[in-house]
């Protein structure tokens, strides 16, 4: 058994599954892959079963009803990985957006650099965004800053979605009470881990638009965030942040 999880959730990803899937276990580093699938129409799932037969005991699905968001998604996989022991947890993207070259960097960021939360982060030298709109590269880019004028958090990219998590964090962090359940969930983790006081390390890491599939963003998403985060701010004064 591996001591770390990969949680790749998705819908509707057909195109792109099979490939990251088999991408992740030819690296060096042993990892085991948990997809969360929010019972794509396309058949995700059942390549998923598919390749199952091909990595035992490596590759697991956890299939849900509905489509309930991407918080609720990666909280599910949490739950998963703590009930079974794995010491560190990382969050990836099916698409590719994520490099899983970078995997090894994000895991040794928190094993030999002994943080308890490395982020795969756009911003830290520059902008290391490829075929995205510049509308969608400012929006991302300010959206941090933003997030950093309103929450103090001293993080350049808040917003990114690949995070390696040491199991400490997650047993800390109430996960039921995130609020959060759209792309504003990666802000919340990594704010609460922060008020909490772990260790946190930014690596750099060059982000890939998708080639394949659709892109889950809306306009809902977006509100969420900008205006949630004022609450989530206000909410941290009257709450208890004691390890």
């Amino acid at each position: 058994m591996s001591d770390t999880l990969v949680i790749i959730p998705t819908f509707n990803e057909k195109e792109n599954i099979e490939k990251i899937i088999h991408k992740v276990f030819s690296l060096n580093k042993d990892f085991e892959v948990l997809v969360v699938d929010d019972n794509s129409p396309d058949g995700t799932s059942f390549i998923v079963e598919g390749l199952i037969k091909e990595y035992p005991g490596e590759l697991h699905i956890e299939k849900r009803k509905g489509k309930n968001g991407l918080g609720t998604a990666y909280i599910h996989g949490f739950k998963w990985a703590l009930a079974r022991g794995y010491e560190y947890v990382i969050e990836m993207d099916a698409d590719f957006s994520h490099n899983p070259d970078d995997l090894e960097r994000l895991y040794n960021a928190c094993v030999v650099d002994k943080a308890d939360v490395s982020i795969g982060s756009r911003y830290i030298q520059g902008i290391n965004v490829v075929n995205w709109p510049m509308q969608r590269v400012l929006l991302s880019f300010f959206a941090s800053k933003y997030v950093r004028l309103v929450t103090s958090l001293p993080i350049n990219d808040a917003t990114a979605g690949f995070v390696c998590y040491h199991r400490s964090v997650l047993e800390t962090i109430n996960l039921d009470k995130i609020k959060f359940v759209g792309y504003a969930f990666q802000i919340e983790m990594k704010f609460k881990a922060w008020k909490f006081g772990f260790k946190i390390k930014e690596v750099s890491v060059i982000f890939t638009d998708r080639t394949l599939g659709e892109s889950k963003m809306s306009k809902s998403i977006l509100t969420e965030a900008i205006f949630g985060i004022i609450r989530m701010k206000f909410r941290s004064f009257f709450q208890n942040y004691k390890r």
